[in-house]
């Protein structure tokens, strides 16, 4: 009886799950702004002083013993296959249980453009006042920095120091939006970058260490906004687009001139990308308003993806593709772009400069 007990727990969390997602007011309630805020808090506090990816080497002991454990059952899946699966259907049952108390119902949350009563669509027109807005801003930046249009952004910063540096920003934004505070920083440079570039990540959160995890190898000028995005993620935002939109604001805030333009030089990439599919002509024109020093960084980072593209990342970009609709994001990795749907609308409706 003992063996089909966790079996057993696995279909209850499932549906208990699944009942959860039909509320999402309440999962705000008693699990993202409650339950929650403590776990990641104990969590970044118990792993953060740590200088090294604990959640990344948590998962290559893992991986190691999934291997070690098939190859050693290998010749007795045929006579056991009933004990095997109980046995794969625990271990599924303890991790199921463990990601989702940790972290991941924070997917069927309420919607950050509910909670900030942001509108969910806009028009050409504006998106192209926001485009043009931040056009002006970029390019500003872009000359104050460099003293050059022509000259791409170089960060000084050392990754280390833009860790630290970013948690200013996310206190100057939480003097805007309290619900945006970050304490107890955890994040870390992943030790596994080059196969998280090989399959087309800049950087992933660990749901059971709490740990923000930022691929080393990504341009340095697009390095903050990065890892403001996954320490947005570590706030409960589990949703890649409100991810997106809270990293950003929390670089826009930094007083740090480089980590400012990461940010806007993020929203920017973003924004052109959606004129691109709109309507060419416009996105063409809007192109020439770009100093030539952003569009150099845009390359840069368009040249290093395009270094490591192979078929690894698109299958894996199909997994996670799947696994986000699965859990509620119904735009699976188009969910990203999603972003300028806050950016533009928290703007417009908010009448923010």
């Amino acid at each position: 009886m003992k063996n089909f007990l966790l079996p057993f727990f696995l279909i209850v969390q499932i549906l208990v799950v699944k009942i959860l997602s039909f509320f999402p007011e309440k999962v705000e309630q008693f699990y993202s702004t409650g339950i929650y805020i403590q776990i990641s808090k104990f969590l970044r506090y118990l792993f953060g002083k740590i200088p090294f990816s604990v959640g990344d080497i948590l998962y290559t002991i893992l991986i190691i013993l999934v291997i070690k454990w098939l190859w050693q059952t290998r010749n007795s899946w045929r006579a056991h296959w009933k004990s095997q699966l109980l046995s794969v259907a625990s271990f599924l049952s303890v991790f199921y249980f463990l990601f989702h108390f940790l972290w991941a119902l924070n997917y069927h949350r309420e919607s950050l453009s509910q909670a900030m009563n942001i509108s969910t669509d806009y028009t050409d027109q504006q998106l192209l006042d926001f485009t043009e807005k931040l056009i002006y801003k970029t390019n500003a930046l872009q000359v104050s920095i460099t003293h050059d249009s022509l000259q791409p952004v170089i960060v000084p910063h050392s990754q280390t120091e833009i860790f630290a540096k970013n948690l200013s920003g996310y206190n100057n934004l939480a003097d805007k939006h309290p619900q945006f505070k970050y304490e107890n920083l955890s994040i870390k440079k992943s030790l596994i970058s080059l196969p998280l570039t090989y399959m087309g990540f800049s950087g992933y959160l660990n749901p059971f260490t709490n740990e923000a995890q930022v691929n080393d190898m990504v341009p340095q000028y697009s390095f903050a906004a990065t890892s403001c995005h996954e320490m947005a993620h570590q706030l409960g935002y589990a949703s890649e687009s409100e991810a997106n939109f809270v990293g950003y604001l929390a670089a826009v805030h930094n007083q740090d001139q480089f980590i400012k333009y990461s940010g806007y030089a993020l929203a920017l990439r973003y924004c052109m990308r959606n004129w691109e599919r709109r309507n060419k002509v416009v996105a063409k024109e809007l192109y020439k308003t770009i100093n030539p020093g952003i569009i150099a960084n845009f390359n840069d980072s368009r040249d290093f993806w395009l270094r490591y593209e192979t078929f690894i990342e698109t299958g894996f970009k199909i997994f996670y593709d799947s696994f986000l609709k699965l859990n509620k994001q119904d735009d699976g990795l188009e969910g990203y772009s999603k972003f300028v749907n806050l950016v533009v609308n928290y703007y417009h409706d908010k009448a923010i400069d």
